[in-house]
This record gives C-alpha cells, structure tokens and sequence, in this order.
C-alpha cells in the first residue's frame, strides 16, 4: 500500500511518522514543495516551538507521539508546553530522524500540480499513484515560510467546499496615535472589539502597544473579527476599546485620583499622563479613559505577519479526516477549517490531526 503525503509541515510529518510506527511495510512518500522541510515549524513559540498546550483537546496524544520518537517536553504558564530544549530545531530533527529510521520517502523541490479522485497526484517530478492521499499543504498565512494556499485549491479541484479565508493570530494597525506614544508598554487588560458601535467580542489578556498599532496574545486572538469585517466590501467602523484596569471599579480609580492627583501608581506614568491629557484635569473623564479607552482600529498586518489562516476545507465534508466526496483522500492540519486561540493551540491540532489521519488510515485497512 502507498500513502502519500501533500506537504512536510507538522501536520504531514506527524502523520508520516505515525504510518510508518502503524505499519513498517506502507510506503509513505512526502512531497514537499521548497526545498526543506518544516520550514515553517521552525519558526512557531519564537524559535521555542510551542507545540501543545496542557489544556488543549487531544493534548495526552500529541505528548505520548513526541515521547515515542524521543521528544521530552516541558509545560511553562498557561499550560503552554515547550520541547525541553527550548528549540524548535529539536522537534524538527527528531521527526525528520524518525521519517529516516522508519523509511519515510521524503522528495523536496516538489510541486504538485493537481490531483484526481482516482487518487493520482501529477507534480512537475513525475505523477504518482496513491491508495492513501493526504493532504497537509498549510494555509496561506506566512508565505515566506512556504504557505501558498495550494492544498486549498487541491481540495476545491476535487470538490470540497473551502470557507471564507481571512489572516488570524495577527497584529492589528490603528490610526489613533496613542499606541505609537506608548511603544513597548505592555498592559493586562480587557479589550472589546466594537463594530459600528457594537460590542462582537471581549478578551482578557497582555495587549503591546506598537508603532502600527496593538499587538499582544489579546490582539491576536480577536483579529479573525477584524480580518473579517475588512475584507467585506462595505466594513464597518471598527475599534478596540481597552479597561485598562478590569479588576479596579469606577468608584476605586476616582477615589484614587483624588486621594494622589492621578493614576501613575497604577497605570504608569507614560500611560497615566496620556489619560490626564485626554482628560484634562476632569476626574470623571479620566476614569472614563481608563475603564473605556477607544482607539481606532484600521486593519491587521495581513497574511504576511499572521501565524494562521481562518476559514478552510469544510470538516462537515470529512469524517475521520477522510473525504465524503473522495475515498482515500484525507485532509489535516491547517487547510482545515479550524482555528484556536495563541498558546500552543494550532500546532497541538496541526499534531493531532496528522496523527489521527494516520491512524484512520491504518484502522481503515484492517
């Protein structure tokens, strides 16, 4: 039998390790488009890999598969669990390793230029024949990390439905010019994303203030909505709207004020002097600022910044991550339409998907 692989990320590496761990005797051929594998994957946690998190769906399977080819793990704050290394190369090594050790065909430099529901798969290094087809191609979101949005169009060419795609876990910009001002600050607090006036979504959390805008887990958690709402052709006014203290109440802050004259003690003072000037001396319009701070909001970084894709191949169309339109065709990782929040989330799903389809594979030949 011969399965082969339409992509060397995470997901498509996990799942070649895991055919070849379920059955030594499977051929299983990776086809890569650039000219290394796991590009990408070398990048993710700054270089650290934050390749789970302890409170994510499936978390046990991603670990017990990386302890199975040697990988030790460690989890930091917020359940976020780290290669014991603190290196992404050490993740990639030992998959690529364990895809050497247990005969994994891996061919770079390798386009593939469409597929066929008879499960032929034509690149321009030759047409290969699959009993087993997965695609594991990525998003769209970091093209110079490879992404190029082809497994997409591989799966739309046989036809599955792909939903709306939109860059996520992104930067947003603003042309306010008080995150400029406060560059490097960072703050714990709520934000509110607000469209034409209307509350959409709040989250707590770490906001950076950029030259650009805002950044932090927050930001980027919300931006889906903003990639969203830009990209109609007719967007709404968008803006983020900040309780720079969610554990401190109206009543708190004026007492404060007025007690200390204003709210550097709690704030800091770059920030504290931004709200008093915005005030003007008037207590109750600083503490307004301060629980119900609005900065416009312009757009996001784009797919070019984004560490995920929203949107992709229906999951309504698969079962198992194998096709309902096409047998033996399977999907996995992020040209699914399925998205997480930052913390080590996606990749965790990335994992466990590729691992998963493997397993479907092999339970699906006896």
């Amino acid at each position: 039998m011969t399965t082969i692989i339409v992509g060397a990320g995470a997901s498509g590496l996990a799942c070649a390790v895991r055919l070849k761990q379920n059955n030594r005797s499977m051929q299983v051929i990776v086809l890569e488009r650039l000219e290394r594998i796991g590009k990408k994957l070398l990048a993710t946690g700054n270089g650290r890999c934050n390749l789970s998190n302890s409170n994510a769906h499936h978390s046990d399977e991603v670990l017990q598969f990386f302890l199975s080819i040697g990988l030790l793990t460690k989890e930091e704050d917020d359940g976020r669990i780290y290669p014991y290394s603190n290196q992404a190369s050490t993740v990639l090594e030992l998959l690529e390793k364990s895809c050497r050790d247990l005969g994994v065909e891996i061919i770079t430099d390798c386009t593939v230029n469409s597929i066929d529901s008879d499960l032929t798969v034509s690149t321009d290094c030759g047409i290969f024949m699959a009993d087993a087809l997965v695609i594991a191609a990525g998003g769209q979101a970091q093209k110079n990390l490879g992404s190029n949005a082809s497994g997409y169009k591989l799966l739309k060419s046989v036809g599955h439905k792909i939903t709306p795609l939109y860059p996520s876990l992104v930067q947003l910009t603003s042309s306010s010019k008080y995150p400029s001002i406060m560059k490097g600050q960072r703050a714990k607090c709520n934000m509110t994303i607000l469209l034409d006036g209307k509350d959409v979504k709040s989250e707590y959390g770490e906001v950076l203030f950029t030259d650009y805008g805002l950044s932090g887990i927050v930001s980027m958690n919300l931006s889906y909505i903003v990639s969203k709402n830009f990209a109609d052709s007719s967007p709404k006014k968008c803006h983020a709207v900040l309780d720079l203290t969610p554990d401190i109440s109206s009543e708190q802050l004026s007492e404060h004020i007025k007690k200390f004259g204003d709210l550097s003690g709690i704030l800091g003072g770059r920030l504290a002097r931004i709200i008093d000037k915005q005030a003007q001396g008037d207590i109750q319009k600083a503490v307004n600022f301060t629980k119900h701070w609005k900065l416009i909001i312009t757009g996001t970084k784009g797919y070019d910044f984004a560490q995920i894709t929203y949107g992709g191949a229906s999951l309504d169309e698969f079962d198992c991550f194998e096709s309902k339109k096409v047998k033996g065709l399977y999907a996995c990782g992020e040209v699914l339409d399925r998205q997480f929040p930052c913390g080590g989330y996606n990749l965790n799903f990335a994992f466990y998907s590729g691992i998963k389809v493997a397993d479907c594979i092999a339970n699906s030949n006896g």
